[in-house]
């Protein structure tokens, strides 16, 4: 089972001020700066002469980066403390992005981006950590969906304040944006007190691979369902363009269609948050995997725009309604005293689904049929749904109001009063 104890002792809490500007702040400028970038590296890998392939390469460098840095990041974060980790991630990306920018050669911009994508990783699971320490467990879900939100706003309206720059400078506009943006984000952690708890700042007592070691039989169960809740939704984010372009859609068209799915998933990460608090994980958990599922299976049996808008519709409410639900589980499971390296193994997990869930659609694209290599992507959220609905209850004290009660909580999740039922 989980090892929370379920009791709201943290200090902060939900959307307290020492969460909106010690994370939330931060979070967003610094994501404002990655989605400003993420669209241009190939871009400017072009301009320094790559071919279409080599640049196509050096875009997919930045999640070969956050891949790679991920368990480094939980070793990271153990040893200085997850605000430091941060501060640390955003001080290396500021360099990074001026490295992007100032490339004159492919190598050069190749490094950077690689730099960059590790910088990614260590950000992401220190502040997951850091929300995790301050946040009283009954508003656990809540603030790490509204921290996943955050995230997606930034990822979503930087690509517009980067063209917006680069439409009044160059390519390089939009890295020097996010430097001005990471910058920030760094400004903001030192200029906020750091809240956590003196025990999530001390070196570590294991090392990320005894952690694992440790705690592999939830890593090998509940972890190989975020393995494939990751590879749906990478998948997800593929299958959009990829049959707008199969229906010979116009690129306005299909860009049209993929906003409109973008933005169900900034307007629900609240929701998401809040019914997982109030009713458990599975909740959300299971009919989000299976609402993108049905939306993939359906999704080679549209002929028309109109068609395709309504399946990105479907796959933009479901996934986000399961905005921040990886994080919840894996801050239920971790290890207090090793949460951070323990994390850093989960991410790696579910970056390396994201990694793996395009690369299935397109293996079926390669072999002539895109619509199985979408069919199969549908196949794994139904396989998601399944593994989720077995495992989480066994690790997860909050999967359910039945687990819940059995662990002597109300339905809620808050302790039960002393003397009395947990009913």
């Amino acid at each position: 089972m989980s090892h929370d104890d379920a009791r709201p002792t943290a200090r902060g809490g939900f959307l307290s001020r020492a969460a909106v500007l010690g994370v939330y702040l931060p979070a967003l400028v610094f994501e404002l700066g990655m989605g400003a970038v993420a669209p241009v590296v190939a871009v400017r890998a072009g301009e320094l002469g790559a071919d279409l392939a080599t640049a196509g390469v050096l875009a997919a460098l930045l999640g070969v980066g956050q891949l790679l840095g991920d368990v480094p990041a939980g070793a990271l974060a153990s040893r200085v403390g997850d605000r430091a980790a941060m501060l640390v991630a955003s001080a290396v990306a500021v360099v990074a992005l001026a490295g992007c920018a100032l490339a004159d050669r492919v190598g050069l911009l190749a490094v950077a981006a690689l730099a960059l994508g590790a910088t990614n990783a260590v950000f992401m699971l220190a502040r997951q950590s850091y929300v995790t320490g301050i946040t009283p467990v009954l508003y656990r879900a809540r603030a790490l969906s509204t921290l996943g939100g955050v995230g997606r706003i930034g990822v979503f309206l930087g690509p517009f304040l980067g063209a917006a720059v680069m439409h009044l400078t160059d390519t390089t506009g939009a890295f020097w944006l996010a430097v001005v943006t990471t910058a920030l984000a760094v400004v903001v952690l030192l200029a906020v007190p750091d809240v956590e708890g003196p025990q999530h700042r001390r070196g570590p007592r294991a090392s990320v691979l005894a952690v694992a070691r440790e705690h592999r039989h939830v890593l090998l169960t509940l972890g190989a369902a975020v393995l494939l809740v990751g590879a749906v939704r990478g998948a997800r984010q593929q299958v959009v363009p990829l049959w707008g372009e199969h229906l010979g859609l116009a690129p306005a068209t299909t860009s049209l269609v993929y906003g409109v799915a973008g933005a169900l998933d900034v307007l629900l990460f609240y929701p998401a948050g809040r019914v997982m608090d109030r009713r458990g994980r599975l909740a959300v958990a299971v009919p989000s995997m299976l609402l993108v599922a049905a939306a993939l299976l359906v999704l080679p049996t549209t002929s028309t725009a109109a068609g395709l808008a309504a399946v990105a519709v479907l796959l933009g409410a479901g996934n986000g309604v399961s905005s921040g639900l990886l994080m919840t589980l894996g801050s239920d499971v971790a290890p207090p005293g090793e949460r951070s390296a323990f994390l850093g193994v989960w991410r790696l997990l579910q970056d390396s689904g994201s990694a793996a869930g395009p690369l299935v659609v397109s293996a079926g694209a390669a072999l002539g049929s895109l619509a199985a290599g979408v069919l199969a992507a549908g196949t794994l959220g139904v396989a998601a749904a399944g593994a989720l609905a077995r495992t989480v209850p066994r690790w997860s004290v909050h999967a359910s109001r039945r687990t819940r009660l059995a662990a002597g909580l109300r339905p809620d999740g808050r302790p039960a009063a002393p003397g009395g039922t947990a009913a």
